[in-house]
């Protein structure tokens, strides 16, 4: 219990104050009102995060996945630059924290200022390229279900069509021997 203790306490950032809530119940972590631009890197068995009133413009993406523990989090008074930067935090707190998702705002751009980071809408973003980390799984299965579709639908154009060529030779081979069957008999009974 000590060293598991030790190690929570060593993994406290230098630029925050971390407390633990009790044995085995996770970390009280204080980064409030330290002037930070960037977030450090967080102890994982953090319960209460406190983030507000830094100079914090965005979170990169996955910066916070780590926290899966997370109960509280205070991210207000902060200059949230509302780009496309924005939407990594605005969809982790859609997850984790709706009072922190109403209480978060825009300080850039103008147009945006003071707006609630849950009313942003993918229009007031512009045009993002693609920022999110990419399930690479989720997407091959998707690519593999369509591969496998287009094959399916080629092997069956390709029975479909060579069918369709048998048929019209029988067609074509029973119309001759009708015709020449026709004809057989036309000559023997004038002969």
């Amino acid at each position: 219990s000590l060293l598991f203790h030790m190690t929570r306490t060593e993994a406290c950032p230098a630029s925050c104050s971390c407390k633990s809530l009790g044995e085995m119940k996770g970390l009280h972590v204080d980064c409030s009102s330290r002037k930070l631009r960037e977030v450090p890197a967080l102890p994982v068995g953090t319960k209460r995060l406190y983030l507000h009133n830094n100079s914090l413009t965005s979170v990169p993406p996955g910066a916070l996945d780590s926290l899966r523990s997370l109960e509280e989090v205070r991210i207000f008074d902060n200059p949230w630059n509302c780009d496309c930067h924005i939407l990594y935090l605005k969809l982790w707190l859609e997850d984790v924290s709706a009072p922190s998702l109403e209480n978060t705002r825009c300080a850039s751009p103008a147009p945006l200022r003071m707006k609630a980071l849950r009313q942003l809408t993918g229009n007031e973003l512009g045009v993002c390229k693609k920022i999110l980390p990419i399930r690479c799984l989720e997407f091959f299965w998707r690519d593999l279900i369509l591969i496998a579709g287009a094959i399916v639908t080629l092997i069956l154009v390709a029975w479909a069509l060579k069918f369709s060529k048998k048929l019209v030779c029988q067609i074509n081979l029973s119309l001759y021997d009708a015709r020449g069957r026709l004809l057989g008999r036309h000559t023997s009974k004038t002969h």
